[in-house]
């Protein structure tokens, strides 16, 4: 018996042409091979989605041939074949020997096939940011001849400008964490365990909402009193008590394509110096969602949150947000200032307006955004309030 192909999340023809993409950048940069390496950027072009990247995996373009090679270790070839849009024949698992083996690995797998595919003598372009060092050093020493080009973001910049398929699957994911922060407004209480908690807004967030299940679960951070001024912690064995604040993001997950949302809680009345950054936040966000239309920077959403809680006696250190899709979070945009990259239809953003003021007190809120030719389209619909519990 043979595994069968499972049900595609996208068409060829969507997978096609972010390859076509991709290969109109090789020419740019004059390669012939591109080897992909960054497991999120093989989700983008193949639909492979199997978390196998802990040992060498790697997708190898070239510019001659329409499907690319996929060469992975060979217990998960089934599951590529599973997944991925890639015919049989262009998925080629290497053998367990490259395990857990101190002289070769899996990169060697991926360099015999550049040799044994003519790329030996041409250029190629290696994730150089994204491999180990030592795999770096192997293929410059085992392709002594190649022109090796750092192509590190090349398929992370084209990620950056979705689909209109893929903006679907980043609404759906939307509605998933609006509605697994609402499941959190609802049993947040005074005496409820935090693992309690997050064991309701997990199942929450993998049952979907709008009948879209979901199909991941990403990283989930609360942190609660005394750990308010903490970021990136996640639920503890502790209590929830009356005069907790609990600042919470999670994110909704539809074929790893994640939207996320920021709220934060108060078991009791909110104090004066939260009630007040809250206010200043909501007023931020509503000036940086004004700024974004297309032509606009990175820099000016920034700027335009950054001014208007400093007018109201409040400052941010850390940027305002980043551009997210597969698996969180885009790593070649920051809603900060300095930033210039120019603002396209259907990028898309976490506005994350988390603020740590002391090292027992911050606050949180985001939206997450598309770029629209009219402006802003805001994804999550969860409110823009402190919940008072």
């Amino acid at each position: 018996m043979t595994i069968s192909k499972g049900p595609q999340v996208f068409p060829r023809t969507e997978y096609l042409r972010r390859l076509a993409a991709v290969k109109s950048e090789m020419v740019k940069r004059e390669i012939e091979a591109l080897v992909v390496t960054f497991d999120r950027s093989i989700n983008y072009l193949t639909g492979y989605t199997a978390r196998s990247a802990y040992v060498p995996q790697a997708l190898v373009i070239s510019v001659h041939e329409e499907e690319p090679t996929f060469i992975l270790r060979l217990m998960d070839v089934p599951a590529a074949i599973h997944l991925t849009f890639l015919e049989r024949n262009r998925i080629i698992g290497y053998p367990e020997a490259l395990i857990g083996n101190p002289e070769k690995d899996g990169y060697d797998a991926v360099i015999d096939f550049l040799q044994e595919a003519n790329f030996a003598t041409r250029g190629i372009g290696l994730e150089l940011g994204q491999l180990p060092a030592r795999a770096a050093n192997n293929f410059q020493a085992r392709l002594p001849s190649a022109r090796i080009v750092d192509c590190t973001h090349v398929v992370t910049w084209i990620r950056t400008i979705k689909s209109d398929l893929e903006i679907t699957l980043m609404r759906e994911a939307a509605a998933i964490a609006d509605a697994g922060m609402m499941r959190a407004a609802d049993v947040i209480r005074p005496g409820v365990h935090e693992a309690d908690a997050i064991a309701e807004i997990l199942s929450t967030l993998a049952r979907g909402a709008n009948g879209k299940h979901g199909t991941g679960i990403a990283n989930i951070f609360m942190c609660s009193s005394p750990r308010a001024g903490t970021s990136h912690i996640t639920w503890s064995d502790d209590v929830f008590r009356q005069g907790s604040q609990i600042n919470l993001e999670l994110g909704g997950v539809r074929h790893t394509y994640t939207a996320a949302v920021m709220r934060t809680f108060s078991i009791g009345k909110p104090s004066d110096r939260l009630r007040r950054l809250h206010e200043a936040e909501v007023a931020g966000l509503e000036a940086a969602l004004d700024k974004v239309r297309p032509g606009a920077t990175c820099n000016d959403v920034a700027q335009a949150f950054n001014r208007t809680i400093e007018k109201l006696g409040f400052q941010k250190e850390s940027r305002c947000g980043y551009g997210i899709g597969i698996d969180w979070n885009e790593a070649v945009t920051s809603l900060k200032e300095g930033d210039m990259t120019v603002l396209k239809p259907n990028m898309t953003f976490h506005l994350m307006l988390g603020n740590w003021l002391d090292e027992d007190f911050g606050y949180v809120l985001s939206e997450t955004f598309r770029v629209t030719d009219s402006g802003a389209d805001v994804l999550t619909r969860v409110p823009r309030q402190i919940f008072e519990i």
